[in-house]
């Protein structure tokens, strides 16, 4: 097989973009610290309300002075329906799913994970404003799907 002079350049071109390419991303994420995700919870999806800390979902402050809210995402709803969290505090979100995979997203903020049966999935976050926070379900989760929703009260202390 013959290639033209310009074949040749452009293809040494290309590689050589590649290469530069894939040393920059390289670099840039052993610099940041990145690594492949792990260390995932999991947790039987029959005895979600069984195991801590989902057997007294809802917030709770830990003892390094930071909170944590255990939530559970069902069928159309979050348990706690409820939710009223300090503003200017790290709250750290325990999530799991005790049916099918639903999504846990905050609107106006980057909180936004999945809530998959068998998997215990965490999110901190500190809310800077007092108010109302909408959360809601970005994964179809079936017909009442569009009733999936619930509100978080940041409150001043």
């Amino acid at each position: 097989m013959h290639l033209h002079k310009y074949e040749k350049i452009w293809l040494a071109f290309g590689v050589f973009a590649l290469i530069i390419f894939l040393s920059v991303v390289g670099v840039s994420a052993f610099h940041q610290g990145n690594t492949p995700s792990g260390g995932h919870m999991t947790i039987d999806p029959e005895k979600v309300r069984e195991t801590a800390p989902f057997n007294e979902p809802g917030l709770h402050k830990k003892e390094d002075g930071t909170y944590e809210v255990s939530m559970i995402a069902m069928a159309f709803g979050y348990d706690p329906a409820k939710l009223q969290v300090p503003a200017g505090e790290e709250i750290t979100f325990t999530l799991t799913s005790e049916d099918v995979t639903h999504s846990f997203s905050i609107v106006g903020t980057n909180v936004n994970m999945m809530a998959v049966p068998g998997q215990i999935n965490h999110r901190t976050h500190t809310f800077d404003e007092p108010g109302s926070y909408l959360v809601v379900c970005n994964e179809y989760c079936g017909s009442g799907h569009h009733f999936m929703s619930t509100e978080i009260e940041v409150i001043q202390q």
